[in-house]
């Protein structure tokens, strides 16, 4: 029964090697993954919270005394924003 694939003592040099370089680049892949799925860290950890006690949050709105009032003047000697 003839499959239409040559056998291996039929391949050419080249075509050897390149089966041997796909071979041996899968098996690092699959090591590789098998490496990182058994010492893999658990993501269930908490992290610390690494905030100071000492030192407050920011501000809210309500408790700095709200935002300044609306500028009703336009002053000329002010910069304009660039576009």
């Amino acid at each position: 029964m003839d499959n239409g694939l040559p056998a291996v003592g039929q391949l050419s040099p080249e075509w050897l090697d390149f089966f041997i370089m796909c071979g041996a680049i899968g098996l690092v892949l699959l090591a590789a993954f098998f490496w990182a799925l058994l010492f893999r860290k658990s993501g269930k950890r908490r992290r610390k919270n690494r905030r100071h006690r000492h030192r407050p949050l920011n501000p809210t709105l309500a408790e700095s005394g709200g935002l300044p009032p609306v500028r009703r003047e336009k002053n000329p000697d002010a910069p304009t924003p660039p576009p």
